[in-house]
């Protein structure tokens, strides 16, 4: 098993706060045969200073010269990756030791899976109080959950992936919000989901994510509806379905944001836009 590389990608823009932290917990993980490929986004704090001070030769640092969006960097991590299985860590985010070898096991002893997944623990800022935890509960193949936005296999970016040689991986550069779904939709139309109960992943809340911007979040869910309609494999029911769990998230989002006006504007205009 020690022969198998794992590549684990991890975009920065100007996370000087955690990044070190989270570089330290992939570094730090029971399976240490894995590669860190790191991709500064265009920081202008003290980014790149932290990532040239750890001396580890698994990190491999790119940069890019300006800011070019999360998804344009994770493309950087994943044309230059070597590894026979990869994941995602993001720079406030925390990988607990058994992170990698709990997933990995999983896709060596199902070879017929190509992604595995795991618990995840929504942490406060500081990492040390779990506010509420994720735990899948599907097993098989996950594109029509995913389609249907289901949580049963979906939590965001804390799958492990066994690389297929002959795949062109990729997140579409165009959408700043659900780009992680269209990712997995975009992969998931072969191969098998498993999970492992350990917790793979600790989710540092408090720090920015797409909640802080909603009206981009309902852009992204505009346009995540019309490639999921592109794909026509759902029927008229589930197009529906689909439609009306969007609005309902986006305004459920808007009042919990304490957004009211603008979440019964949303709900009752025809459109997600």
């Amino acid at each position: 098993m020690n022969n198998l590389l794992v590549s684990i990608i991890m975009p920065v823009y100007n996370a000087e706060k955690w990044l070190s932290v989270a570089i330290n917990s992939a570094l730090g993980q029971s399976y240490s045969n894995l590669e860190l490929l790191v991709i500064n986004d265009g920081s202008s704090d003290s980014s790149r200073e932290i990532v040239q001070s750890f001396k580890d030769p698994r990190i491999i640092y790119f940069e890019n010269k300006e800011n070019q969006g999360v998804s344009a960097t994770r493309n950087v991590g994943m044309r230059n990756m070597n590894g026979d299985f990869f994941c995602f860590l993001d720079a406030d985010d925390f990988l607990p030791e058994n992170s990698i070898k709990s997933r990995i096991e999983i896709l060596l002893n199902n070879p017929e899976a190509d992604f595995a997944d795991g618990t995840v623990l929504r942490m406060d800022e500081s990492l040390e109080k779990t506010e509420s935890v994720y735990k899948p509960n599907f097993k098989g193949n996950p594109l029509k959950e995913l389609i249907l936005i289901k949580d049963s296999c979906f939590f965001g970016l804390s799958w492990m992936i066994r690389r297929k040689k002959d795949q062109q991986y990729a997140f579409d550069t165009e959408m700043t919000h659900g780009e992680d779904l269209w990712f997995y939709i975009t992969i998931a139309n072969r191969g098998l989901y498993l999970y492992t109960d350990e917790v793979v992943l600790k989710y540092r809340q408090g720090a920015e994510h797409a909640m802080s911007n909603l009206d981009g979040l309902s852009k992204g869910y505009h346009q995540l509806f019309s490639r999921i309609v592109s794909l026509s494999i759902l029927s008229l029911k589930q197009r529906i379905f689909l439609y009306l769990k969007i609005k309902k998230i986006m305004g459920l989002s808007y009042l919990a944001n304490h957004q009211v006006i603008k979440a019964f504007i949303y709900l009752l205009k025809p459109g997600l836009s």
